[in-house]
């Protein structure tokens, strides 16, 4: 049985979103989930301060979640972090990529057209990759935030704008929020999937959580021992002109999730509201 509406992903999460009142409701039942604040130990590399207003879905749900949404995972895949408000229509993608030490200096070269380009003709050749698993292929319009890299906290943010290839304007445009921390060893990356028309509402959490992210000691990129570490095959500008269109593939299909959010795709929704509900389940008020 098909239901003619997606049951929303974000009334999913509401059930464990509730306002919390004076010691009256119990905190979130899955062991999964964490609430914050609260600190996130991403494996032997760092820390997220996790903010009293965001929730963490560690890698085994938040794998699984990402299936439902047609999303692979890989050993990279950290967790997501989702917002408590249920109003908000965000969530944040996290992965650790041991790439070895990056190289910054080639940040001051940088051409933002040269990488537009770029990006357009890495994604127009993930096309193929989209087509065989028969997901619609991407077409990059621009820039929503133009690469911009911080030398003294080692961090770079940037976001395109995407949508369905061929697709209308008044389609909407996806977008990921791309942020990256660097370290010794690789980088992390905190991916914000929204939409074009509540980005600048969104991307204040992803910058909070890019600030609340800190290597751990030994792990910081000011610690790189150039007689024993490995150097990355590739400089900074490739997390945006070349590893970028990539991600911007895994994570295309989510922006396109939240850019028809309302126009009720159908699909076995029941199987799915189950599915969630049992996910995100809460325990009852005491």
């Amino acid at each position: 049985m098909k239901l003619s509406r997606l049951f929303p992903l974000f009334a999913a999460l509401s059930l464990l979103c509730q306002p919390a009142q004076a010691q009256q409701t119990e905190p979130v039942a899955d062991p999964h989930i964490t609430a914050g604040p609260s600190e996130i130990k991403l494996r032997d590399q760092a820390t997220l301060k996790l903010p009293a207003d965001y929730l963490f879905i560690d890698q085994q749900r938040g794998s699984e979640l990402m299936r439902k949404m047609g999303n692979p995972t890989d050993s990279r895949f950290l967790g997501l972090v989702v917002p408590k408000d249920e109003k908000a229509q965000w969530m944040v993608v996290a992965e650790y990529e041991a790439s070895g030490y990056i190289k910054d200096d080639d940040a001051k070269d940088w051409n933002a057209d040269e990488l537009l380009t770029s990006l357009k003709e890495g994604t127009e050749a993930a096309n193929q990759a989209r087509r065989e698993a028969n997901i619609a292929e991407l077409e990059v319009t621009g820039w929503a935030e133009k690469p911009h890299y911080q030398a003294d906290s080692h961090q770079l943010v940037w976001a395109a704008l995407s949508r369905d290839k061929g697709a209308p304007a008044s389609d909407g445009q996806g977008i990921n929020y791309n942020t990256y921390a660097l370290g010794r060893e690789g980088y992390i990356s905190l991916n914000l999937v929204t939409d074009a028309a509540t980005i600048e509402a969104d991307k204040p959490a992803a910058r909070t959580l890019l600030a609340a992210l800190s290597f751990n000691d030994g792990k910081r990129y000011q610690d790189f021992d150039a007689s024993t570490d490995r150097v990355a095959e590739y400089g900074l500008s490739a997390l945006v002109a070349g590893v970028a269109a990539k991600k911007l593939g895994l994570f295309a299909v989510i922006a396109a999730f939240f850019a028809k959010f309302f126009k009720f795709i159908a699909i076995g929704g029941i199987a799915l509201l189950a599915g969630l509900k049992r996910l995100f389940g809460k325990k009852s008020a005491s």
